[in-house]
């Protein structure tokens, strides 16, 4: 009489938990390292723009004391909205001192300009 063999032995179960257990092994950390890349990234990118928008508002001659100044609708508004750092990090703004916009999170993370 042969006997039907149905499912999956205790020995093919382990080796495919195995391999599942590498693969997530390494993913995990390339995946972490490229969400912090894209945070730092995306960061820098802000304070371009805040940079930028600042320049045009003291060159429109407006009185800048803080972000939400820059932000606004039509011709006022240099920014549509407040830039916000995803790795949740706050923005300083420049000063006519010569220092430049700046994240709260700085050099610790990468959050910073180059020069």
């Amino acid at each position: 009489m042969k006997k039907n063999r149905q499912g999956f032995t205790l020995v093919e179960i382990m080796i495919v938990v195995a391999i599942i257990g590498i693969l997530a092994a390494i993913a995990i950390p390339n995946f972490v390292k490229s969400r912090k890349e894209s945070q730092k990234n995306a960061c820098i990118s802000n304070l371009k723009q805040i940079e930028a928008a600042y320049e045009q508002a003291k060159l429109a001659g407006a009185t800048v004391g803080a972000l939400t100044d820059l932000v606004g609708d039509g011709a006022a508004g240099f920014l549509k909205v407040t830039p916000l750092c995803k790795a949740g990090g706050t923005y300083t703004l420049p000063t006519d001192g010569g220092t430049r916009a700046s994240c709260s999170l700085g050099s610790s993370d990468g959050h910073v300009l180059p020069n």
